[in-house]
This record gives C-alpha cells, sequence and structure tokens, in this order.
C-alpha cells in the first residue's frame, strides 16, 4: 500500500511541485495552501473528506463504480489512496525545494537555444531536482507505513486487506495480552522509520553531491 501510494502520488506531487515553483498565476497562495492542507488537518478528517468524495454514495465513488466498477472504500487501494494523500504534502515540499535550488538562468539558457518546455523539463530540471524527488519519495513511503488517521476512516482495518502496521499495534493493543505484540511490531516501525529517514539523507546528498548542489 505504501509503494501504491507514492507510486500514484510522486507524479502528481512532482507536477504540482514544478508548476508552484515555477509559475506566478491568480490563486497560486490557495493552490499551495490546498496542496498543504493534509500536512495540519487531523488525518480523521482527511479521511472524513475521502469518504465524502469516494465513498459508494460519494460524487467521484459512486461515478468510479457506476462507470468502472471500482469500489475504493474498505479496499486496499482505498487505503493506498489515504496514505497517498496524507503523505502528499511531504513529497511536494522536498520537491519544491529542490526545484528552489535551481538556478532559473540554466533554463532560460536551454529556452534560448530552442529548448520547448518539456525538453527543458526532462533534460534540465528534472535531473536536477533528482535529490529532492527521489528524497521526497522515501520520506513518503516511510510516512505511509505510519499512516494511521485517515486509512482507518476511509479504509477500516481488515486483516490481510487493509490492516497497516499502525493499526495492527492498535489492534494488539486493545486485545488482551496483546502487549508483547504491540511492542514487536512498535520496535518495527521504529526500525522501518529509521532506516527510510537515514536512506533518504544519503541519498540526497549523494545526489546532490554528483549534481554540484
Amino acid at each position: 500500500m505504501a509503494a501504491r501510494a507514492v507510486g500514484f502520488g510522486l507524479p502528481v506531487a512532482l507536477l504540482a511541485a514544478w508548476i508552484l515553483a515555477r509559475f506566478r498565476f491568480p490563486g497560486h497562495f490557495l493552490l499551495n495552501a490546498l496542496a498543504h492542507l493534509p500536512l495540519v488537518l487531523p488525518p480523521v478528517v482527511t479521511g472524513w473528506l475521502l469518504l465524502l468524495l469516494f465513498g459508494v454514495r460519494g460524487p467521484v465513488g459512486a461515478w468510479l463504480q457506476a462507470t468502472f466498477g471500482v469500489r475504493l472504500v474498505f479496499t486496499t487501494a482505498g487505503a493506498s489512496l489515504a496514505c497517498a494523500v496524507m503523505v502528499f504534502p511531504l513529497m511536494l515540499r522536498a520537491i519544491r525545494q529542490s526545484l528552489d535550488t535551481i538556478d532559473p538562468r540554466l533554463e532560460q539558457a536551454a529556452s534560448s537555444l530552442g529548448a520547448g518546455a518539456l525538453d527543458r523539463f526532462v533534460s534540465i530540471t528534472l535531473p536536477l531536482a533528482a535529490p529532492g524527488v527521489l528524497i521526497g519519495a522515501l520520506t513518503g513511503f516511510v510516512a505511509s507505513l505510519g499512516e494511521f488517521g485517515a486509512v482507518i476512516t476511509f479504509a477500516a482495518s481488515i486483516p490481510g486487506q487493509t490492516q497497516t502496521l499502525p493499526l495492527a499495534i492498535y489492534a494488539a493493543m486493545q486485545t488482551p495480552g496483546g502487549e508483547a505484540a504491540a511492542a514487536r511490531l512498535s520496535l518495527i516501525s521504529i526500525a522501518l522509520a529509521l532506516v527510510g529517514l537515514l536512506a533518504a539523507e544519503w541519498v540526497g546528498r549523494r545526489l546532490r553531491a554528483r549534481v554540484g548542489l
């Protein structure tokens, strides 16, 4: 679920970061605020909003089920969607910070030589922003492993389907005699988080040194 959340959310975060970093337009401030909203909202509220939109009676969820037979609520795909929404601001911020370090004169020089917008993005912007993209992906993956509120609200806690690591910890804590299982799962969660953060830092430093940032 975490990998799927990053796989679908990262391209959207990259596009949003590029738009916010390179363009100024009416509503720029509002778009930036909306993109970061999951970062400050209670996760349960985010899950409730997803239920309103993607539930079987929601405008998007009802259309998906009627048109494609796809139901997101209380499914693994729904859990991935909840994780993707929650970690989207983290990926966006990492990518945008990387974009902000790129000298705009490099893109201007490429434009003066006849390179189109897509060509400049693929050949100049994306390679230089690679540290932020990979850091965002790793951070988003680790954060998805620890997501709780939005997932349990939108996808519930179904063992073997939508029960993520924090949901399993919560279930163990509610079970008599489950303290030992909760402790083991908590240690696994701490280890995964630590490894992910260290990997993000190491990858970021290596890539920044390689691209000269």
